[in-house]
């Protein structure tokens, strides 16, 4: 792993700590929804810290570069996070609709 790629996932993951520390302690996220960021920043750091295992590991998967191995890594992980809040989104979207529903019959009820 280059000396750039190192310092630049120290940086991403300095970065990315203390937004979520910001934001916790304006009470604009909750503890709960930053441990996955938390945890993303220190698998940053992790890899800055040994690059020995991202190479390895990049080099048993068939990656001609760690690079390549640690983008594609992360790129991976935020799809299966985006792809979670997706279904979030999606159930409290129908139970938006099933309140709403209710209210309306609820409204209708009493007129």
């Amino acid at each position: 792993m280059t000396p750039t790629l190192r310092i630049l996932c120290v940086i991403c993951s300095a970065l990315t700590f203390s937004g979520m520390a910001q934001q916790i302690k304006k009470s604009r996220i909750k503890i709960e929804d930053s441990i996955f960021w938390v945890l993303l920043s220190a698998l940053l750091l992790f890899i800055a810290i040994f690059p020995d295992v991202a190479s390895f590991l990049a080099h048993m998967l068939g990656f001609q570069a760690t690079s390549n191995f640690v983008f594609c890594g992360l790129i991976a992980i935020l799809l299966v996070k985006e792809f979670h809040h997706t279904m979030r989104i999606s159930q409290l979207k129908h139970k938006v609709n099933e309140l709403a529903q209710k209210e309306a019959l609820d409204d209708y009820e009493r007129n």
